[in-house]
C-alpha cells in the first residue's frame, strides 16, 4: 500500500514566489494607511457629530430667546401704556394735594376741594419676566440687553412694592374719618415718591425696548 503525503505547514506551493522584504514592508504601509484612514474617518463623523448637536442647541437657544424677547417686548409695551396713562393724573394731584395742605384753615372733608379719582394705580404685568427666570432664558439674551431687562423689571417691582404699601396704609390700615389731614399727607407722600419713580419706570422702558427690536432684528 503506496504511503500518503501530509502536507506540512511550511511547505511552499510549487511556483509560488516568496514574498520579500519590500513586499512585506509595502503591505504594512497599507494596513497602517487603512487604520489612520478609519480612525480619521471614524474622528470626523465624532466630530460633525459633536458640532450638528452643537448648532441644534445653539438654535434652541436661539428660538428660546427670540420668544421670550417677543414676550418682553409685548409685555413692556403693555405696561409703559398703562404707565403714561396715569402719569399726569400723579403729577396734578400731587400739586394739588400740596396746595390744599399749605393752605390755611381746617382740613376736613368739608374744605376738601381736590379732584381726587383714587390713587390711580397701575396693575403691571410680569409674566415674561417670571417665564424667563423659569425657562433660564435670560442665559441666552445679549448681557447687556439682560442688564436693561433686570434693572427695568427691578424699578417696576418697587414701584408695585409702593402701590401695595399705600394701599395698605391707607385703605386698610386707616381712615381719614379720624386723621383727615394726615390721611392727605400719606397720600402726598407716596405721589412724592411717584414723582420720582414715574420718569424713572418710563426711561427704563424706553431704553429696554429699542434694544428688544435690535434683538428681534
Amino acid at each position: 500500500m503506496p504511503e500518503a503525503h501530509v502536507p506540512q505547514i511550511d511547505d511552499h506551493e510549487e511556483g509560488a514566489a516568496p514574498i520579500t522584504t519590500a513586499a512585506a514592508g509595502l503591505l504594512q504601509r497599507k494596513w497602517l494607511l487603512k487604520i489612520v484612514l478609519e480612525v480619521a474617518l471614524i474622528g470626523t463623523g465624532v466630530f460633525l457629530g459633536l458640532m450638528g448637536e452643537r448648532w441644534r442647541e445653539h438654535a434652541q437657544h436661539r428660538e428660546l430667546a427670540q420668544m421670550s424677547l417677543r414676550r418682553f417686548r409685548t409685555e413692556i409695551l403693555s405696561n409703559r401704556k398703562a404707565l403714561g396713562a396715569v402719569t399726569d393724573y400723579h403729577a396734578t394731584t400731587r400739586r394739588k394735594l400740596e396746595r390744599y395742605l399749605a393752605s390755611a384753615g381746617p382740613k376736613t372733608a368739608k374744605t376738601f376741594d381736590v379732584q381726587f379719582h383714587g390713587l390711580g394705580p397701575v396693575f403691571f404685568e410680569q409674566t415674561a419676566w417670571d417665564l424667563a427666570l423659569a425657562t433660564q432664558s435670560l442665559a441666552y439674551i445679549d448681557p447687556d440687553l439682560a442688564f436693561a431687562l433686570s434693572r427695568a423689571y427691578t424699578v417696576q417691582r418697587a414701584y408695585a412694592a409702593q402701590q401695595a404699601a399705600i394701599v395698605q396704609s391707607t385703605i386698610y390700615g386707616r381712615s381719614w374719618d379720624q386723621d383727615f389731614a394726615g390721611y392727605w399727607r400719606s397720600v402726598l407722600a407716596y405721589y412724592g415718591d411717584l414723582s420720582f419713580l414715574d420718569p424713572q419706570l418710563l426711561q427704563a422702558y424706553d431704553d429696554v425696548l429699542p434694544q428688544i427690536d435690535k434683538a428681534l432684528r
